[in-house]
């Protein structure tokens, strides 16, 4: 079993993954960007430092990915990812145009051919209000300038990704407005259930609706 958990910027996803990993004993792998030398910068001007940006991630996504989730699937070890390799083209999709956009696609598109696809996506959708709140919450030194539309022409490439009907992998939509997995233990209870229906592992609960 893989499953990838994903949503903007500030929604919860290392959150929900280090949750999970002990309630189906998985492995886990968790995005790396304090690495990136350019992410500072790409957030005080986007369009200077966009391209240097995207391939770093790009290609410490796909060395992590390459390296580590072949290996575990293929020893029948569950795997928890609170990323997917897919997520830097959406980004690419806002921060590049032209030839750089060009160039990107090419190099995502050969790339992703070696990066197993996860059994389910998890994506985790908020407003952009909500978004902004738990970045200012979490109080990051360079997500402190953080531009509202920036997050907003985010979410909605997020929407138009995950929520789109001709997905090759099946995609688990929870609302993290109304769900508080960090201080209500019942709304953990609730993701879990609704991943292990979504993945039809034992046990789970026909219906188990939040407030009942």
């Amino acid at each position: 079993m893989f499953f990838a958990i994903e949503g903007v910027i500030g929604v919860g996803k290392t959150t929900l993954a280090r949750m999970l990993q002990p309630v189906f004993q998985a492995n886990l792998l968790l995005e790396v960007f304090e690495e990136n030398p350019f992410l500072s910068n790409f957030y005080s001007d986007r369009a200077r430092y966009a391209f240097q940006t995207q391939i770093f991630f790009l290609l410490s996504r796909y060395h992590q990915q390459n390296r580590n989730v072949p290996g575990m699937i293929s020893d029948g070890q569950h795997l928890i990812s609170d990323y997917t390799f897919e997520k830097d083209s959406l980004f690419a999709s806002i921060n590049l145009q032209g030839d750089e956009l060009e160039m990107y696609y090419r190099v995502h598109e050969a790339l992703a051919e070696k990066i197993p696809s996860p059994d389910l996506i998890v994506y985790l959708r908020a407003s952009t209000e909500t978004l902004m709140q738990r970045i200012a919450m979490r109080d990051r030194p360079y997500e402190r300038q953080m531009d509202p539309d920036y997050i907003d022409m985010l979410n909605r490439a997020y929407d138009k990704s995950f929520l789109g009907e001709d997905r090759r992998v099946p995609v688990l939509v929870l609302d993290a407005n109304q769900i508080d997995f960090v201080r209500h233990p019942e709304d953990l209870a609730f993701v879990e259930n609704r991943i292990r229906q979504a993945l039809l592992l034992a046990p789970f609960q026909p219906e188990l609706p939040i407030g009942d």
